[in-house]
């Protein structure tokens, strides 16, 4: 069989050591998966003089220098935009390395699978090997609880990370930025939702509450990108979502803000994430002017 042949003969079912244990017989290379936080996951035990599998061996990640050295060779926006497989050659790497974006159940891109060359370009029955690889990954992965809650937690941290100005350089962090407004058109919005009031006495602290109503609400409005930060819930929409605010987004007898005295304040519109800090200190004002002003309503804008 050849080297494609192979690999579809590999089993779903058995774990992604198998796999990667079984794809090193068929490709003699070093393989590695790791998470969209560049931690590594799994990989081949296999020897090479290549420095970056070296290192992300040895300390289960890349340091900041090898992440601007990705960005610079763009290396992280190639990853990013790739559908399937994507090639990565630089005159500074000692190898040239194939990856493939690895995807959960909800399609959230969660992990990648790298193969490091051995000195020889890859050839196209190779490719084809490896993107069937990736796809058996992806397979493996769909159904597993970690990697089905790990693409929104990924969001969640992005979003923590932009709103605590920690992502600053979009050299280096636009890609992962795209990965949470992926999906969303034109222009964005914040939105905060509070808990006001609770009848009768909720147990437990503000944050479980507040994440009990994030886990809630995901599954009214699976289409938006949650966070818990601060004394709120953010949640981050796009111009699809503009009739958010009106009253015939909701099904009358079910609004989940009326039912669970939740208060929801909406920024007004804008084109940059990383203006997300802004935004959200925007509709934390709207929501605390709405809720001062009484009344009957739920949500302003």
């Amino acid at each position: 069989m050849n080297k494609l042949e192979r690999v579809r003969a590999l089993e779903n079912g058995k774990g992604i050591q198998y796999l990667l244990d079984a794809s090193k017989i068929v490709f003699n290379n070093p393989i590695a998966m790791f998470d969209t936080n560049y931690d590594l996951k799994a990989y081949t035990d296999a020897a090479t003089d290549d420095p970056i599998w070296n290192e992300l061996i040895a300390t289960g990640t890349f340091s900041m220098k090898t992440q601007e050295f990705f960005a610079k060779e763009c290396f992280t926006e190639l990853v990013a935009n790739a559908n399937k497989l994507v090639i990565l050659k630089s005159s500074l790497l000692k190898h040239d390395r194939v990856l493939g974006n690895i995807y959960n159940i909800e399609n959230i891109k969660v992990a990648n699978l790298v193969m490091v060359g051995g000195g020889i370009p890859f050839e196209e029955e190779e490719m084809a090997a490896f993107e069937e690889l990736v796809d058996k990954f992806t397979m493996e992965i769909r159904d597993d609880e970690y990697y089905a809650a790990s693409g929104r937690a990924y969001h969640e941290s992005i979003i923590i990370k932009l709103l605590e100005g920690i992502i600053k350089d979009p050299l280096i962090y636009n890609p992962h930025v795209q990965i949470v407004v992926e999906g969303f058109e034109d222009y964005l919005f914040a939105a905060v939702v509070d808990i006001v009031y609770e009848k009768p006495a909720a147990e437990g602290s503000k944050q479980d509450r507040l994440i009990y109503y994030k886990n809630l609400l995901l599954k009214k409005y699976p289409l938006f990108k949650y966070a818990v930060y601060s004394d709120y819930m953010v949640m981050i929409m796009s111009s699809k979502h503009n009739g958010f605010h009106e009253e015939i987004f909701f099904d009358k007898d079910d609004n989940p803000f009326m039912h669970n005295n939740l208060f929801v304040g909406i920024s007004s519109s804008f084109e940059n994430p990383y203006q997300l800090r802004e935004y959200y200190d925007q509709a934390v004002a709207v929501l605390k002017k709405g809720i001062e002003d009484g009344g009957s309503q739920r949500i302003f804008s």
